[in-house]
């Protein structure tokens, strides 16, 4: 539960030197002198649900347990009261298998899908949008602003894969202005389906979480935060107009462009506490700050 969480450490973080998620390619720059870059890495994999073949996605590998169980729960296809048996995992053939105590009802679902706009057109399966509405979020939870300036500046200076690479997205869970897990991939529904997989795992309470993804904060980043039943979702990126929508309908509390100590809010504003300074300049100082993270001038 959260409560045996350590909550002054990450209990989950990247792993940036993982030769795995990573690989140096030979080029030449804007001088045509050779250079070696970092890319990350993308390999697919396929995801089963006991004997049913649900679906093939790109990911840069690691943790395909808790990608799988994730996914599998922000679509609906596991309830938080279904039994996991096993997780079968291999990495020869790229495949991971979620066993269940019971067979799900999933037929149904592959066959309704919506597109949404995630990266590479991400995808929410069956009657997930039907069941949004009855989903209750805590009204209680608050977000301080100290907290976000202090979370905001832990998570720009924590090592990872981004920082070596680029090219990729992060999400983390935190409690107040603690950084608790954070996960990374070439898409940010992917990210976020490694935090519920292992938010359901390790059963940890969602009601006084706070969720942070360098990504939009688009409508189906909505949709999974609130089927995961997190009441705050932060991020140093923009909005669409939908996930606004969705946000407010769903009594979300979403802030984005949070970026040294300036962010905007556009729904459930009243979670926000503003208890911090902001004359002094120690969040704002550029050297501090994740690639892409500060405020142009203007």
């Amino acid at each position: 539960m959260a409560d045996d969480m350590n909550l002054n450490e990450f209990e989950v973080r990247p792993t940036p030197d993982d030769p795995r998620l990573s690989t140096a390619v030979e080029g030449i720059d804007h001088d045509g002198k050779s250079v070696t870059v970092d890319v990350v890495t993308e390999r697919p994999l396929t995801l089963f649900l006991n004997a049913r073949e649900i679906v093939t996605m790109m990911t840069i590998g690691d943790h395909p347990d808790l990608l799988a169980v994730g996914f599998l729960l922000n679509q609906g296809m596991l309830k938080p009261d279904d039994v996991i048996t096993a997780i079968d995992y291999d990495d020869e053939i790229a495949t991971v298998v979620v066993r269940t105590e019971r067979q799900t009802n999933y037929e149904e679902k592959l066959k309704k899908k919506v597109q949404t706009s995630g990266c590479a057109q991400g995808t929410v399966f069956g009657d997930l949008m039907e069941t949004f509405d009855k989903i209750t979020l805590n009204r209680d939870a608050r977000l301080k602003t100290s907290w976000l300036y202090q979370l905001t500046k832990k998570i720009n200076t924590e090592p990872s894969l981004y920082l070596k690479a680029g090219a990729i997205h992060g999400c983390v869970l935190a409690h107040e202005d603690k950084p608790l897990i954070y996960m990374e991939d070439v898409g940010r529904h992917n990210a976020i389906d490694k935090i519920a997989g292992y938010m359901f795992l390790k059963g940890v309470s969602p009601e006084d979480k706070i969720f942070y993804t360098t990504g939009r904060l688009t409508s189906e980043m909505v949709i999974k935060c609130v089927s995961m039943q997190i009441p705050i979702l932060v991020s140093r990126s923009g909005f669409t107009a939908w996930g606004v929508d969705l946000a407010k309908k769903a009594g979300l509390t979403l802030v984005g462009r949070a970026r040294g100590k300036r962010f905007v809010v556009l729904a459930g504003a009243e979670r926000i506490v503003f208890d911090a300074d902001t004359t002094s300049s120690d969040h704002d100082d550029r050297r501090s700050q994740r690639k892409g993270s500060v405020v142009d001038a203007d």
